[in-house]
């Protein structure tokens, strides 16, 4: 019960932290790379140097990989780290991260596609559906026009 009450804390200092930037900049739309092979899924996004960005919340334990550049990661009670390319990790389920790009940073992770899923539906699996109470409807809008307009798939 004491976990539950540490997470919501933290993703109460998530949405806080992420209504703040919405309400002082612009979003940056980040472009992901969506990647197929039989049976595997890898999700790419690249950012920027100087970005400050929150993730989603995941819903499973996988595997990611910072391919280029260096970032501070916070996650948990708020601990953070510096991590740098190259460098692979462990996402676990709950998790939400705050992040900051020092240098050009291109981050992958990888999900298991038996059964050759689209990535709606992947995202459906691997994503916890979330939206931050603190944020304006004028915002959401504006979310949802950047995330959905710049992405590409390769399928191998």
């Amino acid at each position: 019960m004491e976990e539950a009450a540490e997470l919501k804390t933290m993703n109460d200092n998530i949405n806080e932290l992420e209504a703040a930037m919405f309400e002082n900049f612009e979003p940056i739309n980040f472009p992901l790379v969506h990647r197929f092979t039989e049976g595997l899924y890898v999700r790419e996004i690249f950012m920027p140097a100087g970005s400050l960005l929150t993730s989603k919340i995941h819903k499973t334990q996988h595997q990611y990989f910072i391919l280029k550049g260096s970032v501070s990661v916070w996650i948990d009670e708020g601990e953070e780290i510096f991590l740098e390319a190259p460098y692979i990790g462990v996402t676990e389920p709950g998790t939400r991260r705050v992040l900051y790009i020092w240098e050009d940073c291109v981050w992958a992770t990888s999900h298991p596609n038996p059964d050759n899923e689209t990535v709606e539906q992947i995202e459906e699996r691997i994503l916890e559906k979330y939206e931050n109470p603190l944020l304006t409807e004028e915002i959401k809008e504006k979310l949802k026009q950047i995330n959905s307009s710049t992405y590409k798939t390769i399928t191998s």
